[in-house]
């Protein structure tokens, strides 16, 4: 059983940065692990994930060039750096791992077994 708990979150204006950070209870058997975000009113989605073994990354187009994803597998840490937020960026940020692997679909969430409680974004114009 993997337990995540993320940290990071809160409020900044728009043009501001915000690191989160998710820590795994363990990930020898986690083999991706991501990143998603829920707006109120809309679907949770994907914004960045990551291949644990090789480190390859994807991004969501709207937050290419301003995020990014990375592990620290040493600390069992996953984490997003995410620079020039804008309004729309706000959402609950939660960190998910699979088990079992995402083949070819990063971002969809039934291919990530163990989530965690989520962490608040605010991005104020």
């Amino acid at each position: 059983q993997v337990q995540l708990v993320e940290s990071g979150g809160g409020s900044v204006q728009a043009g501001g940065s915000l690191r989160l950070v998710c820590a795994a209870s363990e990930t020898h058997s986690i083999n991706y692990m991501g990143w998603f975000r829920q707006a109120p009113g809309k679907e949770r989605e994907g914004v960045a994930s990551i291949y644990a073994g090789s480190g390859v990354t994807h991004y969501t187009d709207s937050v290419k060039g301003r995020f990014t994803i990375s592990q620290d597998n040493a600390e069992n840490t996953l984490y997003l750096q995410m620079n020039s937020l804008k309004p729309e960026d706000t959402a609950m940020y939660y960190c998910a791992a699979s088990t079992n692997g995402v083949g070819w679909y990063p971002f969809v969430r039934s291919k990530y077994n163990y989530w965690g409680q989520g962490t608040q974004v605010t991005v104020s114009s």
